[in-house]
């Protein structure tokens, strides 16, 4: 078999594939609860009289708490495992999420997005750390493209099924019925994942598959020895640069397609779902390719940012997108875009386990989440006041979506040109 590890066999067992579906169902769950709001944007405009700067208000509030949540969850992760800091995760931001179905205004909005946002900022962390206890430097960024889908596979599912939930059942009841997926993936997890180590149904080929790579021996690392370290700021820059365009395309599209095409609850559905069928594609795409061209010799830095660089090319056509006046061209381009950050971020995703220790996997995730929720913060406000301003044009803001990519790759570029382990022990 071509690439593979002399004496080692991929496919000695399939336990670390279980683990990956998992994540994948979780990464699911975490993006139709997350996107509930943009779908039903235009349907709490109109009840509630809010402006755009109202709804970005409630946007910003999610950003502050993801923020500061994806900040504690990676040292959570670090000190408790992936297991329980995943299960911590979800029930807080199940609760959250349901909190949402006795909001009445901008206040208890905001309040309900704060505690879904807090524990929502668990879900990468744990997931990172799970595939970098599962699965060798070979194949992380594939499964982490693979888990990473899931967040499409949600985006897909939203706009299909929430607003038949609304039609049928009321906005407020569709959040509570909603919740119940967070509650049943729990007790999967809980009852399926275990530590590779505490797995006994690993065969002894697929625990030697895993292990292959050289193990470090680092327990712990402070903050200190992270926040110095310049492969941490190109992680953290990249999300800083990258993550306030998926924000943007989570929370506007709806009313963009809302607003540019008329389309209302009932019909923005489809091109909504078809945007993020794209974007499923795109993510497990860019996973492959880093994946398949280190299997075929090719450096980790040479892999990585070449599959970056090709995606951060396939962005740039978004900048006309405002002048499309065919919903279904809009959708291609804006497909072709959301794509390629889920392909780029899937590359950006594997940085912390290819630059550092286990050990400190964990809090470096949670260091560059929290970078760029503050990136997604700045976004949100920006574009309330843009949208106010020129009256729902978004031709600044899709301008900003097309450079995004080229200046984050140069930055993870500048700071590490190599892609070497960081010195933190």
């Amino acid at each position: 078999m071509t690439g593979e590890t002399q004496g080692l066999n991929p496919k000695a067992g399939r336990q670390r594939w279980v683990v990956c579906g998992l994540l994948f169902a979780a990464t699911a769950v975490n993006y139709i609860d997350r996107q509930m709001i943009g779908v039903l944007k235009p349907t709490l405009k109109a009840e509630m009289g809010w402006h755009e700067s109202d709804f970005a208000t409630i946007v910003f509030w999610f950003q502050v708490a993801y923020a500061l949540g994806y900040f504690g969850f990676g040292r959570v992760v670090d000190v408790l495992g992936a297991r329980l800091g995943y299960a911590v995760a979800i029930v807080v931001w199940t609760i959250g999420h349901m909190a949402h179905g006795f909001a009445s205004g901008v206040s208890s909005f905001a309040a309900a997005r704060f505690g879904l946002g807090v524990g929502e900022a668990g879900n990468f962390p744990a997931g990172i750390r799970a595939v970098a206890d599962w699965f060798p430097q070979k194949e992380r960024a594939y499964a982490i493209g693979l888990f990473n889908a899931g967040a499409n596979v949600g985006a897909i599912i939203t706009p299909l099924l929430v607003p038949a939930l609304v039609l049928w059942f009321g906005w407020r009841a569709a959040f509570f019925i909603t919740g119940v997926f967070g509650l049943t993936w729990l007790a999967a997890w809980w009852a399926i994942y275990r530590h590779p180590s505490q797995q006994p149904k690993l065969t002894e080929g697929e625990r030697a598959w895993i292990s292959q790579d050289a193990q470090d021996t680092v327990e712990k690392i402070g903050w200190g020895k992270l926040i110095a370290r310049r492969e941490t700021w190109a992680y953290a820059l990249g999300k800083f640069l990258i993550d306030p365009v998926w924000w943007f395309f989570l929370f506007w599209l709806p009313g963009y397609l809302f607003d540019r095409y008329h389309l209302d609850l009932k019909s923005f559905g489809l091109p909504l779902a078809a945007i993020y069928i794209l974007s499923d594609l795109g993510s497990i795409a860019g996973g492959w390719m880093s994946s398949a061209m280190m299997r075929r010799g090719y450096s980790v830095n040479v892999a990585r940012k070449v599959t970056m660089l090709l995606c951060a090319l396939l962005v740039l056509p978004i900048f006309v997108a405002q002048d499309i006046d065919s919903v279904w061209g809009a959708v291609l381009i804006i497909g072709l875009a959301t794509a390629a950050h889920q392909a780029f971020s899937a590359n950006l995703y594997t940085l912390p386990s290819d630059l550092f220790p286990r050990a400190a996997v964990g809090s470096v995730v949670g260091i560059g989440g929290t970078v760029g929720a503050l990136g997604g913060m700045g976004m949100a406000l920006f574009t309330g006041y843009i949208l106010d301003k020129t009256g729902n044009n978004y031709q600044v803001l899709f301008a900003l979506c097309a450079s995004a990519y080229l200046l984050a790759l140069a930055c993870v570029h500048l700071l590490s040109p190599r892609l070497a382990p960081a010195a933190v022990d």
